[in-house]
């Protein structure tokens, strides 16, 4: 994979492609779902360094970029100019521009914005011979004179165009043979017919949408739009699939500026992705499809006139049931689900998955019931498959994914069959096979049935002249290889049953949890797309650090025929390094990627074959060394601060000599509560009883925290109970210690399982400890404790979601907290985020009437347990800590509280930048008169 970061790179990779007869496969974010970026060469990643924002004209409304600028990260930048690139991909928060222009990217708002063709206004780059052009507006002189000039490829290139938009059958040809004009979205091949009215001629409307078979490009001029008025969804709830599709044609007489679908499996699939179950508040039933309608204005008594008119007629004609009305930031969390919508499917119980085969199609808005109607008979009918249908239908264009298992010869066969009879059912229809997505190695050989043999000669003759030597991304829209070939898995290949520590039943074992992984790319967002996931990736930008190249790499070796052992390759080395164990890719990623259990099973099946290093054994058996030192507090935080003598013992443990030894307080929490047991016996406690779980953590170094913890519970009216339990089994599960984890793991099973009530629930300060309760214990115990772990996860809650919960049920007496008012910024735990969610610990910090939380938009710290600890790891775990965290921090006022629920996040921040971070509890309980 080469990463150019000049125009002298990408010229020195052209001549060696020319002199080595090899091909250049440009990508952005490789986020394509036709197989635009995938091929033999070199694949030429222009998002690494070509990234910058090169220059804003505000003036003109125009901005000036690199390929590898992210959609998203543009408009921020726009937006205090009042400007917005408009085009908008579901994949915008990682899409980069350059992919965006060779796909002719549009998305939910192209009703009102069209394509990305109709944005660019110029492109600088490079042929295929390496010479520097820049394509753009030609007045009539300007290109005749660029037609008359010197024998060039530029030259020959402008010449054939002139030929073929200036030679009356050939104009006629095109029009014929193309998508009616009523298809606003279309991208089948190359775009012959978007030149024949072009005025001025721009040769731009060409290169959009060519999947750079034609041009490499280094720097793209745009055109920007100005900002949109708030707008409002109404998310109206069908019984079929025929009254949502008549519905849209009524909706768009109202001149919407989004009309989107989203279908009843996706919306069961996101019952079960922690994300997006969030997302669904605006569900009413059980749909068969939601069609989503946008629209914006200033003045919401209007936007409030529009939706009941829409409402009005749609009842009228017996069309929906159900017709709520989202405002302000709930849209937000409308659009974020019906974003996921591919990603989520990919979750379905059993073989037969949802596949990108026909899902790009596009006709126009009048047809697309008839359309489907007859579409959605043919497959169930004829080849005997259920489908999902959902996205644009505002312009046309519905992402169809039939259900089949592709691993099978009838699935192969399917696949084929389907692929070619909707291609003859679009053409019928006068549509477009490729209506955004593009053609890539997918659709490619059914373009020549699409537009007819004239113009796919055309097509032909125009890559032959732009690259005679086939360079430029070969085999996508000329020449392309059948669809189903060159397939990852075919029906022939072995489809081993992996064992596995872990029960991966669920996903039908944990080469089917890798193979979730559709290559969206969520994990290759940036920290300023907010999120946690992925934290290396955002700190290196590198794709061998994102979740998605961990899951493809473990898929690829776990298949790999004849390996003795898979575990064992160092492939898996280099990807999963970096892997922090966050776990946010379970709830962030649309398909749920558990990368952290995968590593931990990794781990461990390593070990088993090469041994268990020092370092690991050591980490693992924190508790064990906790326990041993809490015997003499002062002779132990004497030996870790001794000068010297601290730096030997680091490099003995293996810990980055920037780092310290956690101290060890004169009691342990434990030790506390017995001591003060009889006290806290005598106050009355009306609220009931909890049962604390006082983890490895929070009973040695953070023994202050815990008894903070039992203080506040008992003045609130709770019986703190601290029963007998092990420790919690995540030092062993961060390091990949799964059989021992799984022993912990049962051992708490057994002491707590039959102990803890929905009454007298299981409550923890510590969110990675407690939070495995919930998340690795069900599917860690062996069989015969599960009905027990099962019990015992929806019984263990963190300390703020209890009294989160507590208040809600009975608000606590106005005299509990102080009056006083307080600032407080709030860094949420990675686990918390992913597993939970960071409001619970809001609203118990801000029962003080007078306290005020802020939270911070970070993602992972850094830390992330023993992985900051690391020499190897301490430059990364700084890094990604700066992306946000501690720059939010050292901006903090001196007087406003930091907040963090992490152990390992308060130890970042402090080793940071100098700031006390303190747990929630200890916030509240010092609240508490």
């Amino acid at each position: 994979m080469a990463f150019p970061r000049c125009d002298d790179d990408i010229r020195e990779l052209i001549a060696l492609a020319r002199r080595d007869r090899t091909s250049l496969i440009p990508r952005g974010a490789g986020t394509s779902l036709a197989g635009q970026v995938v091929g033999s060469g070199i694949v030429v990643d222009l998002g690494r360094h070509l990234n910058r924002i090169l220059q804003i004209d505000a003036a003109r409304r125009r901005v000036r970029v690199q390929p590898g600028v992210v959609r998203n990260e543009l408009n921020q930048a726009l937006k205090p100019h009042g400007l917005h690139f408009a085009p908008e991909t579901s994949s915008a928060n990682r899409a980069m521009i350059g992919g965006m222009v060779g796909n002719n990217s549009c998305g939910s708002n192209s009703i009102v914005y069209g394509s990305v063709r109709d944005h660019l206004i110029s492109a600088r780059g490079f042929l295929s011979d390496g010479s520097e052009v820049t394509l753009g507006p030609l007045s009539a002189e300007e290109f005749r004179a660029k037609c008359e000039g010197p024998d060039t490829l530029e030259a020959r290139a402008y010449r054939l165009v002139r030929a073929l938009v200036t030679d009356p059958r050939r104009r006629q040809s095109i029009r014929d043979s193309f998508p009616k004009p009523e298809v606003t979205r279309r991208n089948t091949g190359y775009a012959l017919d978007a030149l024949l009215h072009a005025e001025p001629f721009n040769l731009c409307r060409l290169i959009a949408g060519s999947e750079g078979t034609l041009f490499l490009g280094v720097e793209f001029e745009l055109n920007c739009e100005l900002l949109p008025p708030p707008g409002a969804l109404m998310c109206a709830h069908f019984a079929t699939m025929d009254e949502a599709l008549r519905a849209v044609l009524i909706a768009m007489r109202h001149r919407p500026s989004g009309c989107e679908l989203i279908d009843r499996p996706i919306l069961e699939a996101s019952k079960h992705n922690l994300e997006q179950a969030r997302n669904r508040f605006f569900v009413q039933g059980d749909p068969r499809m939601v069609l989503v309608v946008e629209h914006r204005s200033e003045d919401r008594a209007e936007l409030e006139a529009r939706f009941a008119t829409l409402e009005r007629e749609l009842r009228a004609g017996g069309l929906g049931y159900a017709f709520p009305t989202i405002w302000g930031d709930d849209c937000h969390r409308v659009w974020e689900l019906r974003r996921t919508g591919q990603g989520v499917v990919n979750n379905l119980p059993g073989e037969a998955q949802p596949r990108e085969v026909i899902e790009d199609t596009a006709v126009a808005v009048a047809d697309l019931p008839a359309y489907i109607a007859e579409l959605d008979g043919m497959l169930r009918g004829k080849h005997g498959v259920d489908c999902i249908y959902y996205a644009h239908a505002g312009a046309g264009e519905l992402h169809i994914r039939p259900l089949f298992d592709l691993k099978t010869a009838e699935g192969l066969r399917r696949f084929r069959a389907i692929a070619t009879d909707v291609a003859h059912l679009v053409k019928r229809y006068g549509g477009s096979l490729s209506g955004e997505h593009g053609d890539g190695r997918l659709r490619g050989e059914f373009i020549q049935l699409m537009v007819g043999d004239e113009c796919y000669g055309l097509m032909q003759l125009v890559k032959q002249t732009f690259d005679p030597d086939g360079i430029f991304n070969p085999g996508k829209i000329i020449a392309t290889p059948p669809m189903d070939t060159s397939l990852r898995h075919g029906p022939s290949d072995p489809d081993p049953q992996v064992p596995t520590y872990f029960d991966f039943g669920v996903a039908g074992g944990i080469l089917r949890a890798a193979e979730r992984c559709t290559g969206i790319g969520e994990c290759r967002k940036s920290h300023l797309a907010g999120g946690t996931m992925c934290p290396s990736y955002m700190a290196t930008r590198n794709e061998r650090d994102s979740t998605r190249a961990r899951a493809n790499a473990l898929r690829e070796m776990l298949l790999r025929p004849g390996e003795s052992n898979p575990w064992t390759r160092p492939e898996l080395d280099e990807v999963m390094d970096l892997c922090l164990g966050c776990k946010a890719c379970k709830s962030e990623c649309p398909s749920s990627i558990d990368m952290a259990r995968m590593k931990a099973e990794w781990l461990q099946h390593k070990y088993e074959a090469k041994g268990v290093p020092l370092r690991v054994r050591l980490t693992g058996r924190y508790a064990a060394a906790m326990r041993l030192a809490s015997r003499s507090p002062a002779l132990y935080n004497a030996l870790v601060t001794a000068p010297g003598l601290s730096s030997v013992l680091k490099k003995i443990a293996g810990l980055a000599p920037n780092r310290s030894f956690p101290r060890l307080p004169k009691e342990t929490v434990r030790a506390w509560h017995r001591r003060n047991a009889a006290r806290l016996s005598v106050r009355a406690h009306p609220r009931g009883r909890v049962h604390l779980f006082c983890d490895e953590f929070t009973n040695y170094p953070d023994a202050a925290i815990g008894i903070a913890a039992i203080q506040a519970l008992d003045r609130l009216g709770y019986e703190v109970i601290l029963p007998d339990h092990s420790e919690s089994a995540r030092t062993q599960l961060s390091k990949g210690l799964v059989r021992e984890a799984r022993t912990v793991a049962e051992q708490n099973v057994a002491a707590l399982g039959d102990l803890v009530s929905d009454e007298a629930p299981l409550v923890g300060i510590e969110p990675s400890a407690l939070l495995g309760f919930r998340d690795e214990y069900p599917d860690l115990v062996s069989a015969s404790f599960r009905p027990r772990a099962r019990a015992l996860a929806g019984r263990s809650l963190l300390i703020d979601e209890f009294l989160a919960r507590e208040a809600d049920r009975q608000p606590f007496p106005l005299g509990a907290f102080t009056s006083d008012a307080r600032q407080i910024r709030l860094h949420g735990h990675c686990h918390q985020k992913a597993l939970s969610s960071v409001s619970p610990t809001v609203k118990m910090l801000q029962l003080p009437p007078n306290y005020r939380v802020e939270i911070i938009p970070s993602g992972c710290c850094g830390m992330a347990g023993s992985f900051g600890y690391e020499p190897e790891h301490y430059e990364i775990s700084q890094q990604i800590g700066e992306l946000v965290l501690f720059p939010a921090v050292r901006a903090t006022p001196l007087d406003t509280l930091i907040a963090a629920p992490g152990t390992s996040c308060r130890e970042q921040i402090h080793g940071a930048t100098g700031r006390r971070a303190r747990h929630p509890i200890e916030i509240l309980n010092l609240a508490m008169p």
